[in-house]
């Protein structure tokens, strides 16, 4: 394919590799909100792609036919990859998972010794979006923050990660989102 994919070969690209209708609900709430945020960044003339945004927010969780552990996100990279799919919706959907994982941090959880950490704001839109949608409802980032603690331990490094996750989108935004 190696060309970026409309919002609609997206959806057709979930429906042909087996996505659930549970993934697919979840993955176009996360689309939703991203978008949201996306236009709002656009809005404040910062530098966004809205389509790359639509696209990998969709796409994001395509390694879930995998796996449901935080490997999916390494799955759905190497998915995207045999799809021929751009480099950036490959990198969105690696980097998703938690608020992006350092090298060190990734080879412990069974990962290559590989940067998933987010780089771009495409990449930190989608996965913020994500951590803000349980299922395929909007929830309070400290619900988020808090069922994070539950999973992972107070004192987990994703922990902090995805607090100045939330802090610089809520700067960029100009205001609690």
């Amino acid at each position: 394919m190696n060309k970026f994919p409309t919002k609609d070969e997206a959806e057709k690209i979930l429906l042909e590799i087996g996505c659930s209708k549970k993934i697919i609900e979840h993955s176009k709430a996360v689309t939703e909100l991203a978008v949201k945020i996306a236009r709002k960044m656009v809005e404040k003339n910062l530098d966004v792609d809205l389509n790359l945004v639509e696209v990998g927010a969709l796409l994001h969780d395509i390694g879930r036919i995998k796996t449901r552990s935080v490997l999916h996100g390494y799955y759905g990279g190497k998915i995207a990859k045999m799809l021929g799919l751009p480099e950036s919706l490959v990198n969105i959907i690696e980097k998703h998972v938690g608020a992006g994982i350092p090298a060190e941090e990734a080879v412990k959880l069974g990962l290559p010794k590989k940067n998933f950490t987010l780089d771009t704001l495409e990449e930190k839109i989608v996965a913020y979006a994500d951590k803000r949608i349980k299922h395929n409802k909007i929830i309070d980032f400290e619900t988020s923050l808090n069922e994070f603690k539950k999973r992972l331990g107070e004192n987990h490094p994703a922990i902090e990660r995805l607090k100045c996750l939330h802090e610089e989108i809520v700067k960029l935004l100009g205001g609690d989102f």
